[in-house]
């Protein structure tokens, strides 16, 4: 008999384990973010902010070259405070660089809090979405394949990135509906 009760009861976390299996789907965020056209706006925004740093620090770096290369020629014809004066304008603007690239394209520089603050609100969207479609679809885990999951197969059914898509493509464009309303109705 508490052989039989064993038995029922690990039967019974089975077939409740087996009745509350979660669902999984995958969404593919890099793939959602090229097809936002906003984000697209924002990203050559960024781009364009970017190559005007480079072109800024190349131009400070070949003043540096010019500075550096005259002192170098002129180095046995100056003497004293002019030789420290002109020494110290090479390595101020050799410093001026360093301190320049670390603040803009560094580990936490500009570029990064930029970038940081482009993704950050398209990752809401995209979140609110992906929350949105996995409540319709009865899903309990959802994985972003485009973010170092290695993924070896996957149904299509499974793949619900159209899906979020969808959502975030209709919910810009009701919102577009929505302001050209109020737009004429203002008028």
């Amino acid at each position: 008999m508490k052989n039989f009760k064993i038995i029922f009861t690990f039967v019974l976390f089975l077939l409740f384990g087996i009745s509350s299996a979660q669902k999984i789907g995958v969404v593919d965020t890099e793939y959602i973010l090229d097809k936002l056209p906003q984000y697209k706006e924002a990203e050559a925004r960024l781009n364009a902010q970017i190559d005007t740093w480079q072109s800024e620090l190349q131009n400070l770096q070949s003043e540096y070259e010019k500075k550096r290369s005259a002192f170098e020629s002129e180095k046995v014809l100056l003497i004293g405070d002019q030789l420290k004066l002109r020494e110290k304008e090479v390595m101020d603007l050799e410093k001026n660089i360093k301190t320049t690239t670390s603040l803009r394209f560094g580990a936490n520089g500009e570029i990064t809090k930029l970038r940081t603050s482009l993704v950050e609100p398209f990752q809401d969207q995209i979140w609110g979405a992906v929350k949105t479609m996995s409540e319709k679809n009865g899903l309990g885990i959802v994985l972003d394949k485009s973010n170092n999951i290695n993924v070896i197969f996957l149904q299509k059914r499974y793949d619900y990135t159209d899906k979020v898509l969808d959502i975030l493509l209709k919910g810009s464009s009701t919102s577009d509906k929505k302001e050209k309303t109020n737009s004429k109705s203002k008028k």
